[in-house]
């Protein structure tokens, strides 16, 4: 054992294990699903929520359509100009805050169900953020004649 292993080691040999739940000691059984922690492909996966979108391979793809656009949304609300930027009233202000408050609540949506580690939801999360920032971040569909869309606060 080099130092390292040593140093370790010796923090480790005053850790008690986990105690037992109490469920697993008056011998009931519970069911448990593996949490994965590396990327894995396949239709098996729990996303967001508790048994969803199950083993049954057409919720798992109404899942990836659900990712992906919020996925879009998130990018379309960060683009996103509604309000005059010299606009400074209460009005101008709670609608700004309102908007960035959803497209937070949307991007962590987002990266908890990128946290399934499925591979399938990684990559309509990526493709979502691309094609949303292609229509609205890029100046490919900006008209810089264009009368502005904005709302009058």
């Amino acid at each position: 054992m080099d130092a390292t292993d040593e140093t370790h080691h010796h923090h480790m040999q005053g850790m008690a294990p986990p105690p037992a739940s109490s469920a697993a000691s008056s011998g009931m059984t519970m069911h448990h699903r593996m949490m994965h922690m590396t990327f894995f492909w396949g239709t098996n996966a729990e996303i967001l929520f508790r048994n969803w979108p199950g083993d049954r391979s057409g919720m798992y793809a109404l899942a990836l359509i659900f990712i992906f656009v919020l996925a879009f949304l998130v990018e379309w609300l960060s683009h996103s100009r509604l309000i005059r930027e010299d606009s400074s009233s209460v009005a101008a202000g709670l609608i700004r805050t309102l908007m960035h408050t959803v497209r937070v609540g949307l991007a962590y949506l987002v990266m908890l169900a990128v946290m399934s580690f499925n591979v399938g939801v990684f990559l309509v999360a990526i493709g979502g953020h691309c094609l949303g920032f292609f229509f609205f971040g890029s100046r490919f569909f900006k008209n810089s004649g264009a009368a502005s869309a904005y709302l009058k606060l």
